[in-house]
């Protein structure tokens, strides 16, 4: 008979054989090590190695794995999240300690020098940015080095977010709206917590609206903007938000079919201001919303020129070319251009 697949010690050579294994020996890193630079890399060269097994018949273990071991980073690079963590296997806390800066971590790291440095912060400055985005935009430094180095800096955890199976039961449970407004997907639910993916720390009023809704604490994972805007355009497409409708609620009639168990993470409601179009049509951003209204005004503008100039030659026999009839014409297509703005206005197209 085969020996029984054992992905710990037959995939990550890991030798201790107690269960479960706690964050550091999974990572295989020493216990209670800070350094978040040499957790994520670890963590970086476990994933590829995991990775190779994701296709055929070990591919559900391989994922299973996979989101361990993110769980396990995660944590452990999270200031927070770690000392508690830590307590727990009988560290003593003697508090964070004081935090590097941003510009010290790019300096000590030696990502961008002095110089480079210094550019950064006359950029920010002349155009209103943090120094953060200006080193990314003046293309000092990669972007996801950055962000590292600012998720340190924030006592924050980082993900890269291809390297990790986002929950699709999640998605449904997050407006599309304040998803591309705020930049942010849910992730998964650790524990007691709901990780939430987003260039920025949530903002606190949106991080409470999650709460009620997932009737969960809320913490934020940081990621690129381009990451997360993929992720967006994955998740909120049109085909996105219907197959995530169409999972959500297959997820819910199992669930209804299924007695509760005390570990089963709390399943939230559709909200009830959730967007009626977030189920079978991509909703609009201001920003488009507000493009169509112009579009409109000025579809209304043409219509009316086209219209009056075929009224002058098909039934006035002819068009004058003077002032009066330009007035005239012109003046009629500005308030049809209204009109037609109004109407879009109140349609809310």
């Amino acid at each position: 008979m085969p020996e029984t697949l054992d992905v710990y010690r037959d995939w990550l050579k890991i030798t201790e054989t107690a269960r479960p294994l706690s964050y550091y020996q999974l990572l295989r890193v020493k216990t209670f090590e800070d350094d978040a630079q040499v957790i994520r890399e670890r963590y970086r060269r476990m994933n590829a190695h995991v990775r190779k097994f994701g296709t055929g018949e070990y591919a559900k273990q391989s994922q299973d794995l996979l989101n361990e071991l993110a769980k396990a980073m995660l944590c452990l690079t999270d200031a927070q999240r770690k000392r508690e963590y830590d307590a727990s296997l009988g560290r003593e806390d003697k508090g964070e300690g004081r935090r590097r800066s941003l510009e010290e971590i790019l300096l000590a790291n030696k990502t961008i020098d002095r110089q480079q440095l210094e550019k950064a912060r006359n950029f920010a400055n002349a155009v209103g940015l943090e120094v953060r985005d200006a080193v990314v935009q003046q293309k000092l430094a990669p972007p996801e080095v950055v962000m590292q180095a600012y998720a340190e800096s924030q006592g924050l955890p980082y993900i890269d977010l291809g390297d990790i199976q986002i929950s699709p039961e999640l998605i449904p449970l997050v407006p599309a709206p304040m998803a591309r407004q705020h930049s942010c997907v849910p992730v998964l639910i650790d524990g007691s917590q709901l990780l939430m993916a987003s260039p920025n720390p949530i903002d606190p009023n949106v991080e409470e609206e999650l709460r009620l809704r997932f009737g969960l604490p809320v913490r934020t994972i940081l990621c690129t903007a381009a990451a997360v805007n993929a992720e967006i355009a994955k998740h909120y497409s049109r085909d996105g938000v219907q197959n995530n409708a169409v999972a959500a609620a297959l997820a819910a009639a199992a669930a209804a079919k299924r007695p509760a168990s005390a570990s089963d993470p709390p399943v939230a409601a559709a909200a009830p201001d959730q967007p009626a179009a977030e189920a079978g049509a991509e909703p609009r951003s201001p920003e488009e919303m507000a493009k169509r209204r112009k579009l409109m005004a000025m579809a209304g503008f043409a219509v009316t020129v086209f219209l009056f100039m075929f009224y002058r030659v098909f039934f006035t026999r002819g068009l004058e070319y003077n002032l009066t009839t330009f007035a005239t014409m012109f003046g009629l297509a500005a308030v049809m251009a209204g009109i037609s703005y109004v109407i879009a206005y109140a349609a809310k197209l």
